[in-house]
């Protein structure tokens, strides 16, 4: 049966394969007569000078070439097949399918305008700095493939480099005098270099710095189209220039001068409602608070507003301040906006406005519900129900209090006998509790001007029942700092962080378990962890422009050290804190993503590697189960089962109960790739590959083959697959189905025959 399935398989495959070559190459019959499918064009840069950036300007040059030449793969032209097949009198549903989806319009060597290319690339070269280069072009046809390119010749002349730039002030009124000697001042800062070549691009963003300069330098009203740059060659016969930066005709006055921020109001409570009531006005550290019922109370918001009376106009301040009062948390909207007092200048050369901050809040309570219906790789399957209230701005300093309760019930579905049956209940209550400021004995907000650290406390307590086996209660809590240093990089620290763990009713089953390993029993005897976890992370994710971005994150926690300290020893030897006996470890990892974006549709390609090493000491043979790193489930290796790989190279007789225990590590590597491209309105589709497992440090008898060695790479567990994912808006329900390539110590066979199904929230990685 095996073989027959191999057979139909490898049919299926050559099957696909051809059917996509003839139809592939069926295309030519579908060009018009008279015509040439246009295979795009080339530009054969000649340099004779020695330029500097040759390569960018090759870049530059070809990115004018217009229209782009149909895309090809594997040599033929699926898309432009799908188009013809599409425009026959009778296309049927599925050529119209493949066509709206991937068909694309035929490009012909006639919608090529050679001369106005030309044209183009001498524009190009021209404000690159090379005036009267020489360009020629040709037009080659294969008349048996019915296709034709373009080819460029282009012998760049000696370009012009500049011998002197000035900042031109003469003849000019006071208030014109004033702004080009602020101008001035800034050329430290320049874009532009001695001896450069003559360069339009370089220009404009040199007016761009400079109008970002006088903007932080309170010029309200400048813009950067006042500045304009002049190029002079009279003076020189070896194309040499000088260039002169001079303010345009016409300037206004109110754009020649700075501004003074005379008052600063905030709105903190801005609604309709708000706009028709009477409200009052609170004065707190020159700030003007207008609300009512003090909404928000003024000396919490102060830190937050960085605009302050009688300082010139600054928007990096205003920019500061806005997102600052973003990350309080309780705002969806937050405006600032400037206006202008009069249009007198005042005795001492400025002008005058006021700052209003307009600031728009979420709704003050919210109650959130979720039910779930959860199957899982390892044949739980069951529902589940979620809590969840917030409390916006509770102590009226922007402060957000986080309630959750969950609820679920799982039931195995298995035919494996035994493991039939097993139910587990799980209970859930937690709450976190946020301060928008940095809870210290020093107050130290001020010192930070990106944003203010946030203080978050965080409690819960937890009980799992899982019939059959043991009953587990867990209690946790937390004191933190979370603050972002810049655009793409956050720190979180836990300086209190407390897991107290309690092993309940066990059944014999589970006992017997845990006697044949002591390894695993060492791990559930270890109830109480305290310590102190880092995490820092840098993402470059959150600017979308990137054609390439880089996320790197990295955690470090450790326990045990502090309480160590007041520890006492008991009757057998362990040390207790509290009389519990406490775990002591370190344990790091690290996972670093890069994104790669190809063409404009949304095709992203990902490639991920991850690597962690726990270690246990002091008072600690193993690290806790809760601590351990495993392989293998949705958000890992999604070729195996959750929890199903490792470690190392064993593999129990059978899974079931004490497999699903015994398959973790002290050590976990892993690496995937990921290609996603979309499908339709909301549904993109996914082509993976993931590889990875999980050690031991030290040798366990129970579980031979699971110590980590120099053979590490060949005790990989590799799979591939495919998925589906429904993304709205951010919402992400994926769908994965994948099948080892290679199981640890084992030869390369692709199982496609033992596929495994993912479900899962959001996407892996």
């Amino acid at each position: 049966m095996r073989e027959i399935m191999k057979i139909n398989y490898s049919f299926v495959l050559i099957t696909f394969v051809t059917a996509i070559v003839l139809s592939s190459c069926a295309v030519k019959k579908f060009i018009p007569e008279g015509e040439y499918l246009y295979r795009g064009g080339t530009i054969k840069l000649e340099d004779t000078i020695g330029i500097k950036n040759k390569t960018d300007l090759q870049l530059e040059l070809d990115n004018l070439l217009y229209p782009q030449a149909n895309s090809k793969f594997l040599g033929l032209y699926p898309g432009l097949h799908y188009y013809y097949k599409g425009q026959q009198e009778k296309p049927g549903f599925i050529n119209k399918f493949l066509n709206k989806k991937f068909g694309e319009e035929p490009v012909y060597l006639s919608d090529v305008d050679v001369p106005s290319t030309e044209e183009i690339i001498e524009n190009r070269l021209e404000n690159n700095g090379f005036f009267s280069s020489r360009i020629t072009s040709a037009v080659e046809r294969d008349s048996s493939a019915k296709t034709g390119k373009t080819i460029y010749e282009v012998t760049l002349s000696q370009p012009y480099k500049m011998e002197t730039f000035t900042v031109e002030k003469d003849s000019v009124d006071t208030l014109s005098l004033k702004l080009l000697e602020d101008i001035e001042s800034s050329m430290k800062e320049t874009l532009i270099e001695d001896d450069m070549r003559f360069n339009l691009t370089s220009f404009k963003a040199e007016r761009e710095r400079i109008d970002d300069y006088l903007k932080q330098k309170g010029y309200y009203n400048f813009n950067s189209n006042f500045i304009i740059f002049e190029a002079d060659t009279n003076q020189y016969d070896n194309r040499k220039y000088d260039l002169f930066l001079r303010l345009k005709g016409g300037v206004p006055e109110k754009s020649k001068v700075t501004y003074i921020v005379d008052k600063v109001r905030v709105y903190p409570n801005e609604t309709l409602a708000s706009e028709k009531e009477l409200q009052d006005t609170v004065v707190f550290d020159s700030l003007h608070y207008i609300q009512k019922d003090n909404f928000f109370k003024p000396h919490r918001m102060d830190p937050y507003v960085l605009l302050q009376p009688g300082e010139k106009y600054d928007p990096l301040l205003s920019k500061y301040t806005s997102r600052r009062l973003s990350s309080i948390g309780i705002y969806k909207y937050v405006n600032i906006r400037y206006k202008e007092k009069d249009t007198i200048t005042d005795e001492n050369g400025f002008r005058h406005l006021d700052a209003e901050i307009h600031l728009s809040p979420f709704n003050k309570r919210t109650l959130r519900a979720e039910l779930q219906g959860v199957t899982k790789s390892n044949n739980f399957a069951g529902p589940g129900l979620g809590l969840t209230y917030v409390n916006r701005n509770l102590f009226r300093g922007g402060e957000i209090l986080r309630i959750t309760g969950s609820f679920a019930y799982e039931q195995q579905f298995s035919s494996s006998g035994d493991q039939s049956g097993l139910r587990s209940l799980q209970l859930g209550l937690g709450s976190s509790l946020t301060f928008p400021r940095l809870l210290f004995p020093i107050d130290l907000n001020n010192r930070f001007k990106y944003s203010i650290p946030q203080t978050q406390i965080k409690a819960g307590i937890d009980y799992l029942d899982r019939s059959q086996l043991y009953s587990l209660n867990s209690f946790s809590t937390s004191f933190g700092y979370i603050w972002k240093a810049n655009r793409f990089v956050t720190h979180q620290l836990n300086p209190i962080n407390i897991n107290y763990v309690k092993l309940g009713n066990t059944t014999d089953e589970f006992d017997e378990i845990l006697n044949e390993n002591p390894f695993l029993r060492r791990s559930f005897e270890q109830q109480f962890i305290a310590g102190l976890t880092y995490s820092f992370t840098y993402n470059e994710l959150v600017d979308a422009s990137k054609k390439g971005s880089f996320y790197f994150n990295f955690n470090f926690d450790i326990a045990g050290n502090t309480i160590d300290l007041f520890a006492k020893e008991n009757s057998e030897g362990d040390k207790t804190f509290l009389g519990l006996k406490y775990a002591q470890y370190a344990k790091a990892d690290i996972d670093l993503r890069y994104h790669y974006k190809i063409g404009t549709n949304g095709d992203v390609l990902i490639g991920r590697l991850f690597g962690g090493l726990g270690l246990p000491y002091g008072n600690s043979k193993s690290l806790p189960f809760v601590k351990q790193y495993f392989s293998g489930g949705p958000y890992s290796v999604r070729a195996f089962n959750i929890r199903s790989l490792g470690p190392g190279t064993y593999q129990p007789e059978e899974e079931g109960v004490d497999s699903y225990y015994d398959q973790a590590g002290d050590i976990r590597l892993e690496a995937n790739i990921e290609y996603r491209f979309p499908l339709f309105t909301y549904l993109n589709g996914a082509v993976f590959a993931d590889a990875g497992n999980v050690w031991l440090t030290e040798e366990n008898e129970a579980l031979p083959g699971g110590k980590f060695s120099s053979s590490f790479s060949d005790e990989l567990g590799i799979g591939t697959g495919v998925g589906l994912r429904v993304d709205i808006q951010g919402f992400v329900i994926r769908f994965d189905l994948a099948s080892p390539l290679k199981r640890p110590a084992k030869k390369w066979e692709f199982e496609y025959d033992k596929p495994v199904f993912n479900f899962a929230i959001g996407y892996p990685f």
